[in-house]
């Protein structure tokens, strides 16, 4: 994309007053005191669950957001600038303690487990601090949860770094903060310190040691004493935790001398209960507690089952390796892996009812910590919580038919999950991902396609960089069903993109009936705001059959629909063969559809509200002919509705009509309504 036109894109807030200056977002400003109705609201992804019926997983937690709980605090937010706290909380808004305040939340319904999503500083020169927060319930007994920053806090220039003090790590790389290379720039421009913070929060979770009922008052409070200046707290998820589950009839690790208190290491433990059970023909089973495990757990035609990812946790440090090993790790940690592709991978693997908590802290990309790895055919992976290791679950095909469901995936340094290479005829389902540190669910068909995989029903929040769903090629993929709010930078909700070197788009690319909210970030490098859905051709075309079916695009940030090629490419490359049909849009700081690409689409009851700018900001490929812009739109009819300029699609674009502004201003939309 250019770099030589200028110029930002507003700032939002909830405020009609925002000043419209600087990049991405405006904070709405705080409150010395709030006081929520006496019970707090529920919400998905922030939102009331009714707007997002049947879209996203379903949990066994509720979902509370502090700022619409009772606080002697101050609300921070709603604010959607990168490298701010309220950027990167779920709705774009938190409440902020100082010691001695605190955020009560209503129970809606009986539980015993809470999850506190939250962010405490870092230390001066990186590394994290640790920090007391009390909970209590109707002012009862006082539990003392400890929390930490040491997983959060990155900075600096991809792959990041713990250290705020850094120069930057590339100073060969054009950056927007001067608009300039700074290694090529003379007087070499000053850089503030700390450079593009980002990664801010983590979560914990405590059982409560009883049921309470619903209306019950869970407090978080800040300890007068605290060591951390602040404390912010982004949501309370509360939960009815069931009993433990027991099997008497497998191979128990307790028999091989696992450690449940975790003292002592307990991976010999585990290979032996593994090797006993694949002779016996029977399960593995790991009963309550908390096991050291340092290394890979190699898996192959085996059952692993915990008693519940409450209840059995399976926890490693980071080991530094003496000498790179043959996959370039530097590194190991806690992980189940399938063995790899190039030695036959792995076959008939199912892990489920455990957690997964590493101690990854830093981003190295040759680096195998990830929870679940290598490559695994004819597997299952239901129930898993994975916390704090590189990637949740990474895999490397060729592998078939495996299925991931019900895991929970959050605090992660890169992504979520990764379909990496030859995966065919799998599934991720109703599961749930939260702060990842790069694309939350992605197929990346690097040299082999990935074909007939499904991504459903999954929620997704606040992907710190990159997209909550991506594709990289592939053929015949589905993606739907899912929810997916708040991507903070460079990225968007959807993506599909021809990039990273993968195989082209094929077949048929099904992205139905998905729900995306707050999405559409600011792209570093090209200066401009991304559509929720974003269409980029940067390697090849992109003309496979992509169908966007019953789709619901709500407060974008920019544009809710984008089609780029980027600047080197944009003669050589289009995006073409795509699709819309009974498709909602509500609220678009900018347009509904934004084209900097050569190519076309059609588009078919497409209904859109609360638009910002012109409906589609169609600029072609910058070449302004007198025929027009180099992308063409068709209306198929049943395309309603619209904003400040008119009807969204309006017979004077068509089909190819040049609308082009650059970088249009933002025009605040109201928040998501019934339709």
């Amino acid at each position: 994309m250019s770099r030589s036109i200028t110029g930002a894109p507003s700032r939002w807030s909830a405020a009609a007053t925002a000043a419209a200056v600087g990049l991405g977002v405006l904070v709405a400003g705080g409150t010395a005191a709030h006081a929520a109705p006496s019970a707090t609201a529920v919400t998905r992804a922030a939102l009331d669950p009714a707007l997002v019926a049947g879209r996203g997983a379903s949990v066994d937690f509720v979902e509370q957001e502090a700022e619409n709980a009772k606080t002697n605090g101050v609300v921070i937010g709603p604010d959607r600038t990168a490298y701010t706290l309220p950027a990167e909380a779920s709705g774009r808004s938190a409440v902020k303690l100082t010691p001695g305040q605190w955020v009560e939340f209503t129970l809606p319904k009986a539980a015993n487990a809470i999850t506190v999503r939250y962010s405490i500083p870092d230390a001066p020169n990186g590394g994290g601090i640790t920090a007391p927060l009390n909970v209590s319930v109707n002012g009862g007994q006082t539990k003392t949860m400890t929390l930490t920053s040491q997983y959060s806090w990155l900075y600096n220039q991809y792959p990041f770094t713990n250290d705020p003090n850094a120069d930057l790590l590339h100073p060969d790389w054009w950056i927007t903060e001067c608009g300039c290379v700074p290694a090529a720039t003379t007087p070499t421009p000053q850089i503030t310190k700390p450079f593009r913070p980002f990664h801010f929060y983590d979560e914990q979770r405590l059982l409560l040691g009883k049921t309470y009922k619903a209306g019950d008052k869970v407090k978080l409070q800040v300890p007068g004493k605290s060591n951390a200046a602040w404390t912010v707290i982004d949501l309370l998820d509360s939960e009815l935790v069931g009993a433990p589950k027991v099997n008497l009839l497998a191979a128990n690790v307790l028999f091989f001398g696992a450690d449940p208190t975790g003292r002592r290491e307990s991976s010999d433990a585990f290979d032996m209960a593994i090797a006993f059970a694949k002779a016996f023909r029977l399960k593995v089973y790991v009963p309550p507690g908390t096991y050291q495990v340092n290394r890979h757990i190699v898996v192959d035609n085996v059952t692993i089952e915990g008693a519940g990812n409450w209840y059995t946790i399976i926890k490693g440090k980071e080991v530094a390796l003496s000498e790179p090993a043959p996959d370039q790790s530097i590194h190991t940690g806690v992980g189940f892996y399938g063995k790899y592709a190039k030695d036959g991978g792995s076959n008939n693997v199912h892990l489920s009812g455990f957690s997964i908590i590493g101690d990854v802290r830093e981003r190295i990309d040759t680096d195998q910590v990830n929870g679940v790895g290598g490559a695994m055919s004819n597997s299952t992976i239901d129930g898993l919580y994975i916390q704090h290791t590189k990637v949740g679950l990474w895999f490397d095909g060729p592998m078939t038919n495996t299925h991931v469901k019900n895991v929970t995936v959050v605090d992660q340094i890169a992504d979520g999950l990764n379909f990496h290479t030859g995966v065919t005829n799998s599934s991720v389902t109703n599961s749930f991902w939260r702060n990842t540190g790069d694309d939350a669910l992605a197929m990346w068909s690097e040299k082999t396609v990935n074909a007939n995989n499904t991504f459903d029903r999954n929620t997704i929040q606040t992907p710190t960089l990159a997209n909550g769903i991506a594709i990289y090629g592939g053929k015949d993929i589905t993606v739907s069903n899912n929810l997916v709010a708040d991507p903070i930078r460079e990225g968007s909700a959807l993506h599909l993109g021809t990039r990273f070197g993968a195989e082209p788009f094929s077949g048929t690319i099904n992205i139905t009936n998905n729900t995306t909210v707050r999405a559409g970030t600011y792209e570093l490098n090209w200066n401009i705001g991304l559509g929720a859905l974003w269409l980029f051709a940067l390697e090849k075309n992109l003309d496979a059959n992509v169908q966007v079916v019953g789709d619901h695009f709500l407060d974008n940030t920019y544009n809710a629909i984008m089609f780029v090629a980027d600047w080197p490419v944009k003669d050589l490359y289009s995006i073409t063969n795509v699709h819309f049909k009974n498709v909602r849009v509500d609220g678009t700081g900018t347009s509904v559809v934004s084209a900097r690409a050569a190519g076309s689409a059609t588009f078919e009851n497409v209904d859109a509200r609360n638009v910002g700018a012109v409906g589609v900001n169609n600029c072609g490929t910058f070449h302004f002919t007198p025929a027009g812009s180099e992308f063409s739109l068709t209306d198929l009819g049943g395309n309603d509705g619209g904003g400040t300029t008119g009807p969204w699609l309006a017979p004077w674009e068509l089909p190819n009509t040049i609308t082009c502004d650059d970088r249009p201003p933002v025009v605040v939309p109201p928040a998501p309504a019934p339709w």
